[in-house]
């Protein structure tokens, strides 16, 4: 069996080299998947955000209390 040992060498790499492939293009699609989720929740909550934002009111509020004392409030 040893004499043939040769001849298992070059399956064993192409298999090696098709399985090194596949987990490549594995991880390719996944960072994709992983990509169009978050922009798909991105643009969810900026819908999110738009929808319940007042427009009438500012964004942040400045309260006086005193000569020295400010509060700011969002």
């Amino acid at each position: 069996m040893g004499c043939f040992a040769c001849f298992d060498a070059g399956s064993k790499q192409r298999r090696r080299e098709e399985e090194r492939l596949a987990s490549e293009e594995a991880r390719s699609k996944a960072a994709e998947a992983a990509q169009k989720r978050a922009a798909k929740a991105q643009l969810a909550a900026a819908a999110k955000h738009n929808s319940n934002s007042n427009n009438s009111e500012p964004v942040l509020k400045i309260y006086e209390l005193g000569s020295d004392q400010i509060v700011c409030v969002m």
